[in-house]
């Protein structure tokens, strides 16, 4: 049987989020035994001091959510998430230079936020709604050949979240053995298994605590 606790990011990436809204998501992963909570870079130290100890990861969303700085701000950025106890890194891809062509910067980016993140995981976000069919293809060879190790769906501030679809393709892309993350408006139980079932092996979900709870009203799986 899934169990989908391990594969949840617990996400609060809301600009106006308090110390004690952090320390209730944290406490909830402590308690659901969540993979990871997600936060933004300037919550990374109280989340670690939060969750020391319990085998909950810290992730920190780096160039968060346009993607459309200076490489050497992401790589500060992720720089300083790693001080601060990060223990991935959710980057953002520069989507206006991979729609420009730009491959050689895109990868280059890429390349130094994975060097940055000193062998941490490295989740890079392709805001899917935004691109078309070979665009998303393309992101993912660029995303493989980096050294990242997970391709991701969507920020959750675009238009458009995760859909079965592109999860499906972008599994094709990468390949069995590489991360896939499914990210926004995944708010449910049978959402969230059919991510999964359609190649997802993470969760990135503001809802993880009802998305458990859920559980099991469905049939087992896996």
């Amino acid at each position: 049987m899934i169990n989908l606790a391990d594969y949840i990011d617990h996400t609060l990436l809301k600009a106006d989020a308090t110390a004690g809204d952090i320390e209730r998501l944290c406490a909830e992963a402590r308690a659901h035994r969540f993979h990871a909570v997600c936060v933004n870079g300037v919550r990374v130290e109280l989340a670690w001091h939060c969750l020391e100890g319990s085998g909950v990861k810290v992730a920190a969303v780096i160039g968060f959510p346009l993607g459309a700085m200076d490489a050497d701000v992401k790589r500060f950025e992720t720089e300083a998430a790693v001080d601060a106890g990060a223990q991935e890194m959710d980057v953002v891809l520069n989507l206006g230079r991979l729609r420009d062509g730009d491959d050689r910067l895109v990868l280059r980016e890429l390349r130094d936020v994975v060097e940055a993140a000193d062998e941490l995981p490295v989740k890079v976000i392709l805001e899917a709604c935004l691109l078309t069919r070979e665009e998303k293809l393309r992101a993912c060879r660029l995303i493989v050949e980096s050294g990242a190790a997970f391709v991701k769906t969507s920020t959750g501030f675009g238009h458009g979240g995760a859909t079965v679809e592109d999860v499906k393709l972008l599994r094709e892309a990468v390949g069995p053995n590489f991360g896939v993350k499914a990210a926004g408006g995944i708010r449910d139980t049978a959402t969230a298994l059919a991510m999964i079932e359609a190649g997802a092996t993470r969760l990135g979900t503001s809802a993880g605590v009802a998305i458990v709870q859920g559980q099991t009203a469905f049939p087992a799986a896996g």
